[in-house]
């Protein structure tokens, strides 16, 4: 890779943080700009003990102005931040044209991290017999159930990737079950505090429905290779991008099934006196109804896949394979609890 700028969005978050770590070992001299929402002196030391090549601006995904200055000014963006705030793909777009039209014959690159929530079958955690299996590989967003989340900031991605007149080069990164704990600033994955903060103020482990829905799963390690693999591929012209630049990052690991996961989650936290009831059950309604449809689709919907399109770029789920999701409960609630 040659020295480049990029912008980038949820460098404090689990995998940013992470990425950015393995990203210091692998390219150091890749200069990178983080958007940070206050940015205290010790929040950029922390972040510069991670990726020392990092300079900061101060702002939030609610900043139009902010984030369009940046995003013209870079050569690569990476949003790891949220995969569902319109508001700022919407402004990374539209500064993407632009920083097109300003560099003819040099578009910029936009790899943005959002999720398999697309696939959901929203079995609202029944049993399914024949579970589909989806691949990267030739997929398009549009043959995706529309109610699903992530799509309304994907597909427009995708369009600008397509483009003719001022081209974006874009990829969007999938990442299944992310788990582990995290070498970066976030140490614990998003879904398990969410669950945990559930688990406490209920007293007891629960699912959307009876929780037979499962997902496929990956290390926080493996993941942050995945994206680290495709912008290295895409910085050498070896990735595939707009249409085809869709990537699962998931492994064939066994899954674990809802209930499977949070029963593990109540026996434990039950074990270290946090709740007074074991095991799982399914979630009341005044806690899952609330959510909607975007609750049913994300935690009550199957959502199988295959990293095909990182298959071909060598990649291995080397930590995955080592340390599985159910015995990586322990350390990563025991690190949730600590914060």
């Amino acid at each position: 890779m040659s020295a480049q700028t990029i912008f980038f969005l949820g460098a404090t978050g689990y995998l940013g943080s992470h990425f950015l770590s393995l990203l210091n070992k692998k390219n150091p001299e890749l200069h990178v700009v983080a958007l940070l929402r206050s940015p205290t002196p010790e929040r950029q030391s922390r972040l510069k003990e991670i990726y020392p090549n990092i300079s900061f601006v101060e702002g939030t995904l609610e900043d139009d102005a902010i984030i369009q200055r940046e995003v013209e000014k870079a050569n690569i963006v990476i949003n790891c931040a949220s995969s569902d705030h319109l508001a700022s793909v919407k402004s990374t777009l539209a500064a993407l044209e632009t920083n097109s039209k300003n560099n003819p014959g040099k578009p910029p690159l936009y790899i943005h991290v959002s999720g398999l929530g697309i696939i959901s079958d929203n079995a609202r955690g029944e049993p399914v017999e024949h579970v589909k299996e989806w691949s990267d590989i030739g997929l398009d967003l549009k043959q995706c159930d529309q109610t699903n989340t992530h799509l309304d900031s994907d597909i427009p991605i995708v369009e600008a990737g397509s483009r003719k007149d001022n081209p974006v080069r874009t990829i969007i990164f999938y990442p299944a079950q992310i788990y582990g704990v995290g070498e970066g600033v976030q140490k614990t994955t998003l879904w398990l505090r969410i669950f945990l903060d559930m688990i406490k103020k209920l007293g007891f482990a629960g699912t959307w429905g009876p929780g037979a829905n499962a997902m496929n799963n990956i290390h926080v390690q493996d993941c942050a290779m995945a994206l680290y693999l495709v912008l290295d591929a895409a910085l050498k012209g070896k990735a595939d991008e707009g249409p085809e630049g869709i990537y699962f990052a998931c492994t064939l690991e066994p899954k674990l099934s809802y209930y499977e996961w949070t029963k593990i989650m109540g026996d434990y936290l039950h074990s270290k006196g946090v709740i007074q009831e074991a095991g799982t059950r399914p979630m009341p309604n005044e806690v899952v109804e609330p959510l909607g449809h975007y609750g049913w689709s994300l935690l009550g919907g199957n959502q199988f896949s295959r990293p095909d399109r990182l298959a071909r770029l060598g990649w291995e789920p080397v930590e995955t394979r080592k340390l599985s999701l159910a015995d990586s409960f322990p350390a990563a609630l025991d690190a949730a609890l600590a914060t």
